[in-house]
């Protein structure tokens, strides 16, 4: 075995791991970074930029579909799957290989394999044709993210079974999709997979889609998914998995109704996901988990071996690349700039990519009034927003909760055109404490989205 000694080590090259080792590189620290399949994480090859690659193409004929809305005519609008997977890959891969020219240039040493600590100092890495390499440094950085899970449910083994990152790579256009799962990637993929002509059902265990949302927030997806053809069974616990008679599956749920089977030709699994710490060899260096196997941090991301530190979505933190990217920030002005930077108090804003987009930040309404705040709500159909209507785009909902005291945003729910930008305003606000009077009488440029906040804040 060659030893090789680093002053840094990090494990996994996804949103938090690339840009640390580049800055670790940079101060001139020699760093090395393991990856096992492809740079860029989860993020890059299985989330974020391949599925919303695909979205846009699923949009676009969602928008050609409706040309006839706009006055414009156009023919007969079909989707070809393999075009949409090649130019997916093509995306895919410029992201992918940019980070690999990234690390490169800033000098770290891209190690290619499978990490397992020997001791809290000491990485084992299983390389290609199982050769090993052992690597030694006094800090290291867990930055392996996650996979999808895989529930229990009797009869899963004996049938085919696609996860988020197996069914972006199907070239035949499924003609009847069944989604296990109500959360934001069983959304997005409904959506997708219905824009682009397949049948789909969402069969969901939960009594709403999107369980840390409100109630009307949830209802109003699901009634944009409904209006798009998605079928949505809600309270729907899968209880049996069996290859059909007459479809390639068959899945059995129990409702309120008793039994209800429902038969698709393909079928997503989409129930989560769990850290991937397998094999990492955790217990040699010390490092503890939580029952579900994400990695134990505190505030400044430290884990309870000393000199080892963990980032991004195996810290059990919302599974977030903004928010793997953060934790980048905060360790690079502890570990290089002595700063004290900590993730205490952080605003988290999301957004989930189904059309119209839900964008998230804060409290919700349930959150607040389950702490006993004192709270106001102003609300806003899309359909009394002048451009959402010039658009014709008038699904959903702004919805904002305030403290009735003070006057500032405590969070917000845009579930409309661009939802995820106006949220971002939103943000802004809310990290400058503004009053919401503020905005309620700003002058925003007409006609925009954004001044849909002037109508909203004036319902209170």
């Amino acid at each position: 075995m060659n030893e090789d000694r680093f002053d840094v080590i990090i494990i996994g090259t996804g949103q938090a791991g690339v840009p640390l080792a580049v800055a670790f590189a940079q101060a001139g620290r020699r760093t090395a970074i393991i990856e096992r399949r492809h740079v860029g994480g989860t993020c890059v090859n299985e989330g974020c930029t391949p599925t919303k690659t695909m979205v846009a193409s699923a949009r676009t004929a969602y928008v050609a579909r409706r040309a006839t809305d706009f006055g414009v005519r156009t023919g007969f609008v079909s989707v070809d799957l393999a075009a949409v997977v090649a130019r997916k890959r093509s995306v895919v891969e410029s992201f992918r290989h940019g980070g690999e020219r990234r690390l490169a240039h800033a000098g770290v040493e891209l190690i290619r394999g499978n990490a397992t600590y020997v001791d809290a100092r000491t990485i084992r890495v299983a390389t290609v044709g199982d050769a090993a390499r052992t690597v030694t440094s006094p800090l290291s950085v867990i930055n392996t993210g996650g996979h999808p899970a895989r529930p229990d449910i009797p009869g899963l083994d004996e049938v085919t079974a696609f996860d988020s990152m197996s069914i972006m790579e199907l070239t035949a256009l499924p003609e009847h999709l069944v989604v296990i799962g109500g959360g934001y990637v069983a959304v997005e993929f409904a959506q997708m997979f219905r824009r682009f002509g397949s049948q789909v059902t969402i069969v969901q265990r939960g009594p709403r889609l999107l369980g840390r949302e409100d109630p009307d927030v949830a209802d109003g997806l699901a009634e944009v998914l409904r209006g798009e053809g998605v079928e949505v069974l809600l309270g729907a616990m899968p209880i049996r998995i069996e290859p059909g008679r007459e479809a390639a599956v068959s899945v059995t749920a129990m409702t309120a109704d008793g039994e209800r089977m429902v038969s698709g030709s393909h079928l997503l699994l989409a129930t989560g996901r769990d850290p991937s710490t397998a094999t990492l060899g955790l217990d040699a260096a010390g490092v503890e988990r939580h029952a579900r196997g994400f990695v134990k941090v505190n505030e400044r991301l430290q884990t309870t071996a000393p000199g080892i530190y963990a980032a991004g979505d195996v810290t059990g933190e919302p599974e977030f690349t903004h928010v793997s990217y953060d934790d980048y920030r905060i360790l690079r002005r502890n570990l290089l700039e002595h700063g004290n930077a900590t993730t205490t108090g952080r605003l988290i804003p999301y957004t989930v990519f189904t059309d119209p987009q839900l964008g998230r930040i804060g409290m919700s309404e349930s959150e607040a009034r389950g702490m006993g705040l004192n709270v106001r709500v102003a609300r806003l159909p899309m359909t009394a927003v002048a451009r959402a209507i010039e658009m014709d785009e008038t699904r959903g909902f702004i919805k904002i909760v305030v403290d009735a005291g003070t006057q500032r945003i405590l969070g917000a729910a845009i579930l409309g055109i661009e939802g995820g930008e106006i949220m971002g305003a939103l943000e802004i606000a809310m990290m400058g404490e503004l009053p919401y009077p503020r905005l309620r009488d700003a002058i925003f440029a007409h006609p925009t989205l954004m001044e849909a906040l002037n109508n909203a804040f004036a319902s209170l």
